[in-house]
C-alpha cells in the first residue's frame, strides 16, 4: 500500500478510533439560558444555506470545465463535505475558536471531538444560539473554503494529493486566519479588522492558494477549450446566490435587523457587479455573455462577503460595481502573463474578497452594527483603513507562502499533477474510472 493510499484511510480509521473513545455523552447545563428559538431557527437554516453553497460551486466550476473533466471537478468540491467535516469534527473547530493561543491559533483540545457540544451551552459571542450550532455553522464556511481553490487547478491534478493538500491547508492556513479574525482573542480581532463572514478567511485564503497552486502546478497541455455546459454554471450561480444568504444574513448570529440588512446589502451588491461584469464587457466590444453575468455575480457576492453587515444598501452598489470591474480587469492580466488559473479564482475570489475587505474598510459604519468602533474612511476616519491594510498584507503572504509550502509538502507525499496521458485522456477516467 503506498503513501497516497494510507494517508486517505488512515483518516477514517483515526475518526473511528477517536469517535470510540471521545466523550461524547457528557451533558453542559446552564442556568438562566439565553438561547432563542427565533435565532436557533434562522441559524439552522442558514446552516442548511451555506452547506448548499458547495454544491452549487460544484455545478458552477462543472460547467466551465470541458466535458472529460467535468466529475472530477465536480466531486473535488463534493468531497469536502466529507473530508474537512471529519477534521472539524475531531479537532479543527478547536483550532479555530478554542481557548485562544498567542492570538493565531486555538488549543485543539478545547472543544475535541465536539466536547461539550450537548445541552445548552453557547459560545460567547453569540449567546442566543446553542453553541453545537454555531459550530455546525462554521463548519460550512470551513467545507466551501478549499472547495473554491480546486478551480485554479482544475483538469490536471490528482485526486488522492488533493485530499491531503486540503487537509494540510484547513489544518495550516484557513483555521488560523479564522482564530484570528473571528475569535475575540485574534490578532487580527484586536486590531480592530472587520469580516462580516469570510472576506479574509474565505475568499483571500482560497484566492492566494488558488494562486500558489496555479503556479506551481504550472500550464495545462491543452488550455483551450470550450466549457462543458453553460447551463450548470447558471444553475450553480443561481445555488451559490441563494445560499450567500445563509452565508451573509447568517453571519448576523440571529433572526434581526443586521441579519436584514446582511441580506440586503447581499443581494444588491451581487445584481450591481453582474450588470457592471456585462457592460464592461459591451464596452470592450464583447457580446454579452451568460459566463460574464453568472461570474461578475458570483464576485459581487465576494466583495460585499466581509462587509454585509458593515455598510449601507447604497454603498453595496458601489462595493458590486467596483469589484466587478477589478476583477475583469485582473481576468485579462492573468490572461496575458499566462499564468494558468483555470477558472480564474485569484482575478475573482482573490482579489474580489481583497476589494471587499478594502472598501469596508472605507464604508463601514457603527449606524450599521455597533460593532463598527472606527468608521471607515469614506467619513473621515483613518484607523480602520490603516488596519484593514495592515491585515490584507500579512493574511495574503501567509496564505500564499503558506500554500506554497503546503504544495510542496503534499508533491513530497503523493506526486501533485497527473500525467500527461492522463491529463490528454480526461480526469474522470483517469481518476475516477467514470463517464459524464
Amino acid at each position: 500500500m503506498t503513501i497516497k493510499q494510507i494517508i486517505p484511510f488512515g483518516t477514517l480509521v483515526i475518526a473511528v478510533i477517536l469517535a470510540i473513545l471521545a466523550p461524547s455523552t457528557e451533558v453542559t447545563t446552564v442556568e438562566d439560558s439565553t438561547i432563542d428559538t427565533g435565532d436557533t431557527a434562522w441559524l439552522l437554516m442558514s446552516a442548511a444555506l451555506v452547506l448548499l453553497m458547495t454544491p452549487g460551486l460544484a455545478f458552477f466550476y462543472g460547467g466551465m470545465v470541458r466535458k472529460k473533466n467535468v466529475i472530477s471537478t465536480m466531486l473535488q468540491s463534493f468531497v469536502c463535505m466529507g473530508l474537512i467535516t471529519i477534521i472539524w469534527v475531531i479537532f479543527g473547530f478547536s483550532l479555530a475558536f478554542g481557548e485562544d493561543i498567542g492570538g493565531i491559533i486555538g488549543n485543539p483540545s478545547t472543544f475535541y471531538m465536539m466536547k461539550g457540544m450537548l445541552g445548552n451551552a453557547t459560545w460567547p459571542a453569540l449567546p442566543t444560539i446553542p453553541i453545537a450550532l454555531f459550530a455546525m455553522f462554521q463548519l460550512k464556511f470551513a467545507v466551501i473554503t478549499p472547495a473554491l481553490i480546486t478551480g485554479a487547478f482544475a483538469e490536471r491534478i490528482k485526486f488522492n494529493a488533493y485530499l491531503i493538500f486540503i487537509t494540510l491547508f484547513v489544518i495550516v492556513i484557513y483555521a488560523p486566519l479564522a482564530h484570528a479574525t473571528w475569535h475575540p482573542e485574534g490578532i487580527l480581532a484586536k486590531m480592530g479588522v472587520l469580516d462580516f463572514a469570510g472576506g479574509t478567511v474565505v475568499h483571500m485564503s482560497a484566492g492566494w492558494a488558488a494562486l500558489a497552486s496555479a503556479l506551481y502546478l504550472g500550464k495545462r497541455k491543452e488550455q483551450e477549450h470550450t466549457p462543458s455546459r453553460i447551463s450548470y454554471v447558471i444553475l450553480g450561480t443561481g445555488l451559490l446566490w441563494f445560499g450567500w444568504f445563509g452565508f451573509n444574513a447568517g453571519s448576523a448570529g440571529g433572526a434581526n435587523e443586521l441579519a436584514a440588512s446582511a441580506f440586503a446589502t447581499t443581494t444588491t451588491a451581487s445584481a450591481a457587479a453582474a450588470m457592471a461584469w456585462i457592460f464592461f464587457d459591451i464596452l470592450k466590444g464583447k457580446k454579452p455573455s451568460a459566463m460574464g453575468a453568472c461570474i461578475g455575480a458570483v464576485v459581487g457576492l465576494v466583495a460585499i462577503t466581509p462587509a454585509a453587515g458593515f455598510v449601507t444598501i447604497p454603498h453595496s452598489l458601489i462595493i458590486g460595481i467596483v469589484a466587478a470591474v477589478i476583477s475583469n480587469l485582473l481576468v485579462i492580466w492573468r490572461t496575458k502573463k499566462g499564468i494558468d488559473d483555470t477558472l480564474d479564482v485569484f482575478p475573482c475570489h482573490g482579489v474580489g474578497g481583497m476589494v471587499g475587505m478594502l472598501l469596508t474598510s472605507v464604508f463601514a459604519h457603527s449606524s450599521v452594527n455597533a460593532a463598527v468602533t472606527t468608521n471607515g474612511l469614506f467619513f473621515g476616519e483613518t484607523s480602520l483603513f490603516t488596519a484593514h491594510l495592515i491585515a490584507l498584507v500579512g493574511a495574503s503572504a501567509f496564505a500564499f507562502f503558506g500554500a506554497l509550502l503546503l504544495l510542496k509538502i503534499t508533491d513530497m507525499l503523493a506526486p501533485l499533477r497527473v500525467s500527461e496521458k492522463d491529463e490528454v485522456l480526461g480526469l474522470d477516467v483517469s481518476q475516477h474510472d467514470e463517464e459524464l
